[in-house]
């Protein structure tokens, strides 16, 4: 048995004679979607696999799609004879193209057998002559390969041998995913080794020394991996002894190592290029100068042996000398390999005569957290998910590490000034400023990956939610979370209802929920609000709709915030939870108080009609009546429908009461959601609700509480219980209540699926106002039990998990474009055609 390593992303180019087998064995190793043939494509263009005449048609289609597919990360195998270098040359550019290995497979059997399966195919008309040429193109080839740069070449020789081949896939060495750390990623040494066994020591590793007492490894009690980022030597005291330190740590897996330009320029040195003794090289050869030759040698060795960068836990951290854009992350190229050790320049020089390099990480919108040196900066600052480790140690600056998954930056004084830097170290500008947003962040159809999913935003839901963000939302700088539409609960089953508790109970207990909390749902206007303790970040904070719109505009908004402003102070809640700022979940009411135009124009016009016209249509059928006519059917059927619009019109009139300013005017908090360096979304809701009451204690004129029951749904009694609760909240006019699960609004089902977070069982009263005056009539009744709600759950899972993952990014101050992308996501869902109804 041969067996073939192929790595796991590559351009494989099967390479053989018509007859050798080609298709066959791409069918025997390789999934149906990883092989792109040229007889597939010649028929794609031209409606025949033969048609020679429209090979170059059908070769510019394989290689536009073999590119789509590597780009996307994507194994991808061409079949075709490739006998030609012209047709591997274009292979070999598409794979260059996209940074990923070219490899090819040669399949050589006798030329006799080769013509035989030839002669069995009907749709192969050429002679034996056009076969013994490609015969001795295949022998020509055997030496090319290698040259025109394929890096693997395998040759299987005969039919057995074929028959007999294995693929293995392997790695490649910048593959470490399986590494999930948790890691400390340490910035540009240089030389100082003083300084790194004082970063390490605060870090917590314990040093190990040899017998001259110097220190050959650390290695953490807690199990911490280092990573260093490259440029271990040059300008520093003592680049041997960091070596030293750093090799034996690799050495004995407590950590690992990427090269930095530095070392590559070492590595030349020692191998006895001509290379200018510059930029602290002459230093570092006068210090390798004392040291033994065996070790000289090992440092060879083990540079030679750093691989360009690393991709660790699950792809979720990138390590590169200069750092590495995302199409770079996981790929092998000379281009990948040249910009994880230099980083790209301008071509332009600042006035000190040094490159000045193109801010790469401005531009970056992957998900991966990259961390990188190579370019000093006095304080290490995060710039869209990167960061840079390189605060100039050697120019008497420090020595910086972070913390990895914590993302806490520690570092250790500079013992002095090393080398004086042709630069001055000074504060730069952040790339792009955190205030500035791009339009191409949003516009246009776009996928989006956070922790809790994924999604695609289709342009036309951008579209629409740009219309609204741009000419009615309040500044994006403070528009930094939206509430997720609610699904109701399954269509009730009970007579005479459409939405029932029995049926939001058992929602929940499917899911596997056994606690809910069940919450009056009050019937106003759902109310985001951001306030600070000062103006500050968030310029004082922010009070608007759930699609973003300033609630009442100033001075009302700000009259509002100053109300809870006062209540956080009052109830203590600025020290308890350390926090300058708070993002609070609300509703406000009446619902009159936001919603007077839409009350008056779609809800008391339909009232106010039925009201007047009703009473006619039965004075005429009373006079009807009195002559004789049989319209006493016609008569009930009138009656009902006066009672119902009377209930139709008292259902709305509820939630209508003067307001004057924010006289008459509540607020009904329910969650608190973010603070400063914290979400608040893993916090059950007992904690959220506590927290709630006692803003309504610290301001109970103008806050209202939110009556709940908590759920065991196990417990037969308080299912009953809470049922009887809701039937008398509606009885008398509450809308009705939201269930959710007590465990909070990251809470996940025992699959590890987010739950709904909230489902909402409104009364049969208020339905009237949703569904018409005579939706309660059995046959509309039957009619409205046929809803879907698929569409609606999917709509509000999606939302969920983008406004939990922006919950996250404004606990890790994470860059306004990042925040912004996720809340422009939600607004555009809602874009989406579901019933409004539900």
């Amino acid at each position: 048995m041969t067996t073939l390593d192929i790595p796991e992303l590559a351009l494989v180019a099967l390479v053989g004679v018509s007859g050798s087998g080609k298709s066959t064995f791409a069918r025997r190793h390789f999934a149906p979607s990883q092989v792109l043939s040229s007889d597939t494509f010649r028929a794609l263009v031209a409606d025949d696999e033969n048609d020679q005449s429209a090979s170059g048609d059908a070769f510019e289609a394989l290689h536009h799609v073999a590119g789509i597919r590597l780009r996307r990360g994507r194994l991808t195998v061409v079949d075709a004879t490739n006998l030609q270098p012209h047709a591997r040359a274009g292979l070999i550019q598409v794979a260059r193209e996209h940074d990923v290995l070219p490899v090819a497979v040669v399949l050589d059997v006798p030329e006799s057998v080769a013509w035989e399966r030839t002669q069995a195919r009907a749709d192969r008309a050429f002679g034996r002559q056009v076969l013994t040429r490609m015969q001795r193109d295949l022998r020509q080839s055997y030496g090319r390969l290698a040259r025109e740069g394929f890096r693997k070449v395998h040759v299987l020789r005969g039919v057995s041998e074929i028959d007999a081949a294995e693929i293995r896939y392997e790695r490649l060495f910048n593959d470490r995913r399986e590494l999930t750390g948790p890691f400390d990623v340490i910035g540009d040494v240089h030389g100082c080794r003083t300084e790194l066994e004082a970063l390490l020591s605060r870090l917590g590793y314990l040093l190990r020394h040899d017998d001259s007492g110097r220190p050959v490894d650390a290695a953490h009690p807690a199990g911490r991996t280092a990573v260093f980022v490259g440029d271990l030597v040059d300008r520093g005291p003592d680049s041997p002894g960091v070596l030293r330190l750093v090799m034996g740590m690799v050495a004995a897996g407590h950590a690992i190592c990427v090269p930095g330009n530095h070392e590559q320029k070492l590595l030349r040195k020692l191998r006895g290029r001509d290379v200018r003794l510059t930029h602290g090289l002459a230093e570092t050869m006068e210090q390798l100068a004392t040291e033994p030759p065996e070790f000289v040698a090992g440092v060879e060795t083990f540079i030679d042996g750093l691989v360009s960068h690393y991709v660790l836990d699950g792809g979720r951290l990138v390590v590169a000398h200069a750092g590495l854009k995302e199409a770079y992350h996981g790929r092998a190229s000379g281009r990948v390999r040249s910009f994880a050790l230099y980083g790209e320049t301008t071509g332009e020089t600042d006035e000190y005569g040094l490159p000045v390099r193109y801010p790469w990480a401005r531009d970056y919108r992957g998900s991966a957290m990259v961390v990188y040196g190579h370019t000093t900066t006095p304080e290490a600052e995060w710039v869209n998910n990167t960061i840079c480790v390189d605060t100039g140690c050697v120019f008497g600056g420090k020595l910086t590490a972070l913390r990895y998954p914590e993302r806490e930056l520690i570092a250790v004084p500079a013992v002095q000034e090393w080398y004086a830097p042709a630069r001055p170290l000074f504060p730069v500008a952040p790339a792009r400023p955190d205030t500035v947003l791009d339009l191409s962040d949003v516009t246009g159809r776009r996928h989006l990956t956070h922790a809790y999913g994924s999604l695609t935003v289709p342009a036309e839901s951008a579209a629409a939610a740009l219309e609204v963000m741009s000419r009615f939302a309040v500044d994006p700088g403070r528009l930094v979370w939206l509430p997720p539409t609610m699904a109701p609960c399954s269509t009730s089953t009970v007579d005479g209802f459409l939405e029932h508790p029995a049926q939001a109970f058992a929602d929940y207990r499917a899911a596997g929920v056994d606690r809910v909390v069940c919450e009056e749902k009050h019937m106003g206007s759902r109310a985001v609000v951001l306030v600070e303790r000062e103006p500050g970040r968030f310029g004082g904070g922010a009070v608007h709709t759930r699609t973003g719109r300033p609630f009442f505009g100033p001075p009302l908004d700000d009259e509002l915030l100053a109300r809870v402003r006062a209540a956080v102070t009052t109830a203590g809640l600025w020290a308890e939870l350390d926090t300058d700022w708070l993002l609070l979940d609300a509703e406000l009411l009446p619902w009159s108080a936001k919603a007077g135009g839409l009350i008056r124009e779609q809800y008391a016009g339909v009232g106010a009609a039925g009201r007047a016209a009703l009473p006619a249509v039965l004075a005429a059928l009373d006079t009807s009546a009195g002559r004789g006519l049989p319209v006493a059917e016609l008569h009930a059927r009138m009656t009902a429908r006066a009672a119902e619009v009377v209930a139709y019109s008292a259902a709305y009139r509820a939630y209508v009461a003067p307001t004057d300013g924010l006289r008459g005017v509540t607020l009904a908090p329910f969650a608190v959601l973010a603070g400063a360096g914290a979400s608040f979304a893993d916090r059950d809701h007992g904690w959220h609700l506590a927290l709630a009451d006692r803003l309504c204690a610290a301001d109970p004129e103008f806050f209202t509480p939110t009556r709940r029951q908590v759920v065991e749904l196990a417990d037969e009694a308080a299912v009953a219980s809470a049922t009887e609760w809701w039937l008398a909240l509606t009885a008398s006019g509450g809308e009705g209540m939201v269930v959710k699960p007590y465990a909070g609004l990251a809470a996940r089902s025992p699959k590890g699926s987010l739950l709904q977070p909230g489902i909402k069982c409104r009364g049969r009263e208020y339905l009237r106002i949703i569904y018409g005056p005579g939706y309660t009539d059995p046959a509309q009744l039957t009619a409205l039990r046929r809803r879907s709600l698929g569409r609606k759950r999917g709509m509000a899972l999606r939302e969920h998990g983008l406004g939990l993952a922006v919950l996250d990014a404004l606990a890790e101050d994470a860059p306004l474009w990042r925040r912004h992308e996720l809340v422009f996501a939600i607004l555009a869902c809602e874009s989406e055609p579901v019933d409004p109804r539900l």
